[in-house]
């Protein structure tokens, strides 16, 4: 039908060119973001534009559907003041005959929410968690410089070697000053060398001295040493052991239902249903009047859209704590608002009002005949 391609035509150009402006939006709300944890130690310099670019990607299905929603309130909200829906209904079809072009533009964006939610997402932020941690075991390394006074990336440690070294992987008078839970350590010894031992590696220092003490409690334990060895970081087994829960895979989540995988599970799912629902949300909810301003309609829209999707986020946080389950919640809250939506679309499609329904109905003549 010619109606329904032009729609689906403009709904095109206005989602391309909200896609762009959203996108141009989170990728600078990102940037100086990444930026702050860089300049704070979080983040190697080197790899900004990097985990820039995996956390605008794990945000792209948020991104996805709000842009979608838009694009259909915008597209619809301009076919309301330009009178168009007047015509449309006037040739005897409802507001729910638009739902059919709707869905038919919209599946292959509802199609990339999925695959977005439940296998870039956790790939994404565990390219991000796997820099992040490269940088933190690296980091005290890194930072050490020939004469200088360095802080570890946690700083908790303080790390000081001279200036005549042999190699990069040896160092003359090496001095490290460690706090951790209130007990104080120093080190200090005359050489030292980076050692890999198993899967951890360590600062070995040769021929030094470890002074210890504890704050708040009197002494101090002097002790010498030949050789001693100082972790740096841990292996590649520590760093998949506290994986975070975002970043572990849609597969990992169903095999180990824990309350916490349970509720990033949902959430993923949770995501999916909501883009489905966006459209039928933003259908039932596009209306304008020509009296009033244009852009009402559209802020009341996205006032419903901020409220879905933190509810959503709360839902997740409902899982966590065992107030609700997952298919409690997904048939609560996504099933619900997809049943609301769909009653008030019909409302509108159908044009009913509490008083047309409150009204009493007129005599028909041939009751009226009946009765005389």
């Amino acid at each position: 039908m010619l109606f329904h391609s032009s729609v689906r035509k403009e709904l095109a150009r206005s989602f391309g060119a909200t896609l762009v402006v959203l996108a141009t939006v989170v990728m600078t709300i990102m940037l100086i973001r990444v930026l702050g944890q860089a300049a704070k130690g979080s983040v190697n310099p080197s790899d900004v534009l990097l985990v820039m670019g995996f956390t605008v990607l794990s945000q792209l299905p948020t991104i996805l559907a709000l842009s979608l929603f838009i694009s259909i309130v915008g597209t619809l909200s301009r076919m309301y003041r330009d009178s168009e829906m007047v015509i449309w209904m006037s040739a005897g079809r409802g507001l729910g005959s638009l739902l059919r072009p709707l869905l038919r533009f919209s599946w292959p964006v509802l199609a990339a929410v999925v695959v977005l939610s439940l296998g870039v997402w956790p790939w994404a932020n565990g390219r991000i968690q796997e820099l992040k941690d490269r940088y933190e075991r690296r980091g005290d390394i890194e930072r050490v410089a020939p004469g200088q006074f360095q802080e570890s990336a946690r700083g908790n440690r303080v790390f000081f070697i001279d200036k005549e070294t042999p190699d990069a992987s040896t160092a003359n008078n090496v001095f490290i000053a460690a706090n951790n839970l209130g007990q104080e350590v120093v080190t200090s010894a005359r050489s030292g060398r980076l050692a890999t031992i198993g899967e951890d590696r360590f600062a070995v220092l040769n021929d030094g001295q470890r002074l210890e003490s504890n704050t708040g409690k009197p002494g101090l334990k002097i002790s010498d040493f030949r050789e001693l060895g100082n972790r740096l970081g841990s292996g590649a087994q520590a760093a998949r052991d506290e994986t975070p829960v975002r970043a572990r895979s849609t597969l990992q989540l169903i095999t180990d239902p824990s309350p916490m995988n349970r509720a990033e599970l949902g959430w993923r799912i949770g995501l999916a249903l909501a883009a489905f629902n966006f459209v039928v949300m933003a259908l039932a909810m596009a209306s304008v009047n020509p009296r009033a301003g244009r852009s009402g309609n559209l802020v009341f829209a996205l006032f419903a859209f901020i409220l879905y999707y933190n509810m959503l986020n709360l839902g997740q946080g409902w899982i966590l704590t065992g107030r609700l389950n997952m298919p409690g919640l997904l048939l609560v809250l996504h099933g619900g608002v997809f049943v609301a939506c769909m009653l008030l679309l019909a409302k509108r499609h159908a044009q009913w009002s509490w008083r047309s329904m409150l009204k009493p109905r007129a005599p028909t003549a041939q009751a009226a005949g009946g009765a005389a």
